[in-house]
């Protein structure tokens, strides 16, 4: 099975544990099935890492393919290693571009054959094992040549205001699909369903060859990298609008399963086994309180009901459940830099900002490394507190452990490798820190 995983996205729904970096898949709230001999921060996973792990039960030769932005590149090779493909979009231009650049990447780039079927789906619903195999169901489907396009068409539990609606000609599993309707209202969308309406969770699969086709007939290119480079002079517009709503020949298959989309942290709430995760603690009259603590301070709850309490190094959140899906114009208001991120080679947290200095602290993975570097406006001082690795300074290199000291001043070509997981503090001084301020170099040693 060939699948293309849609990872987009920011972080304001689900803030603080989420930014403009680390989007809701990323976040590690789930708790894993096998939890023996383990360090409490493998206790609990990611979306991301569960629908992987969810795909490869069901097909341990399954091709993954996840369109991300740039942005999200490391925190994907950080929680599911280097082996998952990747189809980095250089801008946002919504699904039908995504999409289309993923399956140039997976025909030039992978050689995977163009009559093959690929599944595209979002990365981020929350679902049982019987949902992947559906998706492979669908595969199948397509090999039979009988239409152009699958979707998958997940049967209602509710009429949901959130969703647009599938309605298919039959009640068979697999059906044509008579029409299309945008998200209604309630009421609306009841009479939907009292019609053999279905939910449309953007979950499809045709053959590679047709998506392509498709899009040489709306887009001038003439293969991957053609389209990578000219792809930020693309139209935004969705695969639905794009392509769907324009094929005539299309089937769709119901799918009965538990399928949720938890884009709130109401939703996220009713997904989670364990109520506090992180340092925190509630008394016998909390009810419905779920706690997500990413500091290293304790958070207490008092007879509160209905609450979630989030806090990491971007801020603090104590809402009701309910309000909380109301928070993003409000988490639009701040201004503020990122204070925490993953990279593929560990992760980093701010842990102080003043005028004209900024102190982090720094995690490497054992074998990782960060690139070689330097800035023109920033001197840094580097204080290991943890573990073993090496840096190298101007060509220097030196071994490192607990309790050692590095100063590299400003315009330094500078590089740390863990050798074991390595903890550091850094301090960066200078009259104008920013992110912007960073040379890389090709590291020869």
């Amino acid at each position: 099975m060939n699948i293309v995983l849609l990872s987009g996205g920011s972080g304001k729904r689900l803030w603080p544990l989420s930014n403009d970096i680390r989007s809701k898949q990323f976040i590690k709230i789930f708790k894993k099935e096998e939890t023996n001999n383990t360090t409490a921060d493998e206790v609990y996973e990611s979306m991301v890492q569960r629908v992987y792990q969810q795909i490869k039960r069901a097909d341990r030769e399954a091709v993954v393919t996840v369109a991300t932005s740039e942005n999200q590149v490391s925190d994907l090779v950080n929680q599911l290693g280097d082996s998952v493909g990747i189809s980095v979009e250089p801008c946002r231009r919504d699904t039908f571009p995504a999409i289309v650049l993923a399956s140039a990447y997976l025909t030039d780039v992978l050689k995977v054959s163009p009559e093959e079927a690929v599944v595209v789906c979002p990365v981020d619903p929350y679902v049982e094992d019987d949902y992947f195999v559906a998706l492979k169901d669908l595969a199948k489907q397509v090999d039979k040549g009988e239409a152009n396009l699958v979707l998958m068409g997940i049967e209602p539990t509710y009429p949901s205001e959130k969703y647009g609606y599938i309605i298919p000609d039959t009640a068979n599993h697999t059906a044509r699909v008579k029409t299309f309707r945008e998200k209604p209202t309630a009421d609306v969308a009841s009479a939907y369903i009292k019609e053999g309406a279905l939910w449309n969770g953007g979950v499809f699969a045709c053959k590679l060859k047709y998506v392509l086709e498709r899009a040489h007939e709306l887009i001038d290119f003439a293969d991957y990298q053609d389209l990578y480079a000219k792809y930020d002079t693309l139209t935004s517009i969705s695969f639905d609008y794009a392509v769907v709503e324009h094929e005539e020949n299309i089937q769709v298959q119901r799918f009965a399963g538990s399928w949720k989309d938890l884009g709130t942290w109401n939703t996220l709430t009713e997904a989670m086994k364990d109520n506090v995760i992180g340092k925190g603690v509630m008394n016998s009259s909390c009810e419905n309180v779920h706690i997500l603590n990413e500091m290293d301070v304790p958070v207490l709850a008092m007879g509160l009901h209905d609450v979630v309490i989030s806090a990491s190094p971007e801020g603090i959140l104590v809402s009701d459940k309910e309000e909380s899906a109301h928070i993003k114009p409000f988490v639009d208001k701040f201004d503020q830099e990122i204070m925490f991120a993953e990279k593929s080679w560990g992760r980093y947290k701010v842990m102080d900002v003043e005028t004209g200095s900024l102190t982090i602290k720094v995690t490497l993975k054992p074998g990782h490394s960060m690139s070689y570097h330097s800035h023109k406006l920033r001197d840094e001082v580097w204080v290991v507190i943890c573990g073993e690795g090496r840096t190298i300074v101007d060509g220097y290199e030196q071994t490192v452990k607990a309790g050692d000291v590095i100063t590299i001043n400003a315009g330094c070509r500078h590089t740390v490798v863990a050798v074991s997981e390595l903890k550091i503090v850094e301090v960066q001084l200078g009259k104008a820190i920013n992110v912007a301020d960073k040379e890389t170099y090709q590291l020869d040693c």
